[in-house]
């Protein structure tokens, strides 16, 4: 999970993962000092890993490259598939399970769809509003707000020249490049997490405020590249 601030929703965030039973590393991208004071009491308090961007290279948040590249090495090294869930997304109880169990053969990426508050399908995955209920094999990208990858997709891409450094975020890359290696995509409607999306990037909200100042902030200051 990375972390940039927002303190409040991550810890609703982290404190699901944790409740669940499984472990949880959280890259902390350049939190300010004093939330990354407060992320480490929560880490010792609840009990889970705390790496600290800022120590390991100067490159300016968002740093979504290293986090991928840094714990795709340790799920391949554990053997285990690598899950993604966003600082922003509250997972049920039952979430993760869920998420191994839609593993086969074939299959390169595991995504439970979002909701809101209200229990409404909502960004990134309102094109799958109207979709049945199940496990939907899709082409188009799956966002990492909760996403398992799979070890065969992790060990047969060449993630370090596959991951742009000129980019921000690569859900959609992945997601392409697990179909162009033959892999299945799935999305779970009939598991859906809690999605507050942009807690901890606000700017973003523009989007759907005012988007002509979203997309000039965009253009202008290189922000958000995907």
């Amino acid at each position: 999970m990375p972390v940039k601030d927002s303190l409040e929703t991550a810890q609703q965030a982290i404190r699901a993962i944790v409740e669940s039973g499984y472990s949880l590393t959280v890259y902390n991208d350049y939190s300010t000092p004093e939330n990354t004071e407060r992320l480490h009491l929560f880490a010792q308090e609840t009990g889970f890993e705390v790496i600290d961007i800022a120590s390991l290279t100067d490159h300016p948040s968002p740093n979504y490259r290293y986090v991928l590249l840094d714990s795709r090495r340790k799920a391949i090294e554990a053997e285990v598939p690598l899950i993604i869930i966003e600082s922003d997304v509250v997972i049920a109880q039952d979430t993760i399970q869920r998420l191994m169990d839609a593993q086969q053969e074939g299959i390169g990426m595991v995504a439970s769809v979002t909701h809101n508050e209200e229990g409404d399908v909502n960004f990134p995955y309102e094109y799958a509003q109207k979709w049945a209920i199940g496990a939907i094999e899709t082409k188009k990208r799956l966002s990492f707000c909760c996403t398992l990858l799979t070890p065969s997709l992790l060990c047969a891409m060449d993630w370090e020249t596959l991951l742009d450094p000129e980019k921000n975020w690569y859900d959609v890359t992945i997601s392409h490049e697990s179909i162009r290696l033959g892999f299945h995509n799935i999305l779970l409607t009939d598991t859906p997490v809690l999605h507050k999306p942009h807690s901890s990037r606000p700017w973003k909200q523009l989007k759907y405020t005012n988007p002509l100042l979203y997309y000039w902030r965009k253009l202008t200051q290189h922000k958000d590249k995907i």
